[in-house]
């Protein structure tokens, strides 16, 4: 049984997991780094433990660190929440080792899916369908060569290590991939500590479409229907729903069968997401998949009514499933912004400060996931992530005129933000119409 947690992270997913840890009746350890000791999710956890100074080096990746904190509070379980160690293989071993109760997949699970060309080969074998390109790691660029003329250009270079839009090079010609291919392999190296590279078609005109999926340790997999994260700017998603408005049941049930079908080829348990591109006319390709919860889970909990952090810490705990595919029902639609400390005005610049004033707003259908309080000053060291406000409503346009209601009323004085910049996209005719992809936002703002 678990009986005590240790969170691995910071910000508004620490606060997350400790609710859903007090309603479980389950003891909370907040780790935190000097720059951090008057965070919300500090204050709230049962126990706290400074790991090392504001560096996410010295603090948050410092695993010697949080596993001896772990060791020393005697929490039997770690979870990483998202982000910092929560794809770590090397963790998860380390916490196996040390008999700690990792909330997540197996490491062996972890390593083969965060290997991008690993993970595609699992996932040609298990017939999910894959986009077209290299069937792993390309050798060099002679190979490199072979393969752009049997795909056809444009097509992607991408970090078998990356992760989160980063490690990517688009080429367009046979010159470019001569210029780019060598040094893609340097910067995922520099980057990512692998300097193994991968080719994939790029396919212009596509939505983002993630399926969340959970599995437990007897082998029972299911997914939870889809979000829609194509708004994204540069690859970092900004607005989220579910479900997506361009999404046919015959869709939804052929994309959930292959997100069931990657779940189980990996041996994978725990909570998780498959990820794919889907063209214009409908034709989907796996991409990759996420091995923890993701920053947008909250509209999946909306529309499904399944607490899906619960569900993590009840599966790590060896419980089964508690419902079938057949028991899965989405229930109206939900939205998610992502509220950044940042100034879209001056190409989106991290911003901090000293939280001033904060009004939250409330009402039915309304949730404020956040670290925020009155009084908080921000620090600059981590993501500019200051929370995600959800909404909820019987249709996408009901929830569209609430979020842009609640978007209204959130205040946050003293620290420049995002707000306005997302009432901006959430009532552009290309959102509402739902006729956009992952270029929109770009075209947007003239990118």
């Amino acid at each position: 049984m678990i009986h005590k947690v240790l969170i691995a992270n910071r910000g508004e997913i620490a606060v997350r997991i400790i609710r859903a840890c007090r309603e479980l009746g389950i003891q909370t350890v907040a780790i935190h780094s000097t720059a951090d000791s008057d965070s919300l999710h500090v204050i709230m956890a049962d126990e706290s433990v400074c790991v090392g100074g504001p560096a996410s080096g010295d603090s948050y990746l410092n695993i010697p660190n949080i596993v001896s904190a772990a060791v020393n509070c005697g929490a039997d379980s770690i979870h990483p929440g998202f982000g910092f160690l929560s794809e770590n293989a090397k963790f998860a071993q380390i916490c196996a080792d040390c008999n700690i109760n990792f909330i997540g997949p197996s490491a062996e699970v972890i390593l083969l899916l965060g290997d991008k060309a690993m993970a595609k080969e699992t996932m040609i074998k298990a017939g999910v369908p894959t986009i077209p390109g290299s069937d792993g790691v390309v050798a060099n660029l002679t190979e490199a060569k072979k393969i752009a003329k049997k795909i056809g250009y444009p097509l992607l270079i991408k970090a078998v290590a990356g992760g989160g839009g980063r490690g990517i090079r688009l080429v367009n010609d046979a010159t470019e991939l001569a210029d780019n291919f060598d040094v893609a392999r340097n910067e995922a190296k520099m980057f990512f500590g692998n300097d193994g590279v991968y080719i994939e078609k790029y396919l212009t005109d596509t939505r983002h479409i993630e399926f969340q999926v959970m599995a437990d340790k007897a082998g029972r997999a299911v997914h939870l229907g889809e979000r829609d994260c194509s708004m994204q700017r540069r690859n970092q998603k900004m607005v989220e729903e579910s479900p997506s408005a361009k999404m046919s049941a015959e869709l939804r049930k052929k994309m959930g069968a292959a997100a069931v079908k990657a779940t189980k080829a990996s041996g994978y348990y725990n909570v998780g997401t498959v990820e794919f591109l889907v063209t214009a006319d409908n034709e989907f390709y796996f991409m990759e998949m996420n091995t923890r919860i993701q920053v947008e889970h909250p509209v999946t909990e909306q529309v499904t009514g399944i607490d899906i952090v619960k569900q993590q810490i009840m599966i790590a705990d060896g419980k089964k499933l508690p419902f079938a595919q057949k028991d899965i029902e989405l229930r109206g639609h939900a939205i998610e912004c992502r509220i950044n400390a940042e100034d879209p005005s001056h190409d989106f610049r991290p911003t901090g400060g000293f939280v001033e004033y904060l009004h939250v707003p409330s009402g039915m259908g309304v949730r404020f996931d956040s670290v925020l309080y009155q009084g908080y000053s921000i620090p600059m060291h981590y993501d500019s992530m200051l929370g995600k406000l959800i909404v909820w409503a019987n249709t996408r346009d009901e929830a569209i005129a609430k979020m842009d209601s609640a978007l209204s009323e959130l205040i946050i004085e003293g620290v420049g933000n995002n707000i306005e910049f997302l009432r901006q996209l959430i009532g552009s005719k290309e959102f509402k119409t739902g006729e956009y992809d992952m270029k929109t936002i770009g075209k947007i703002k003239g990118e």
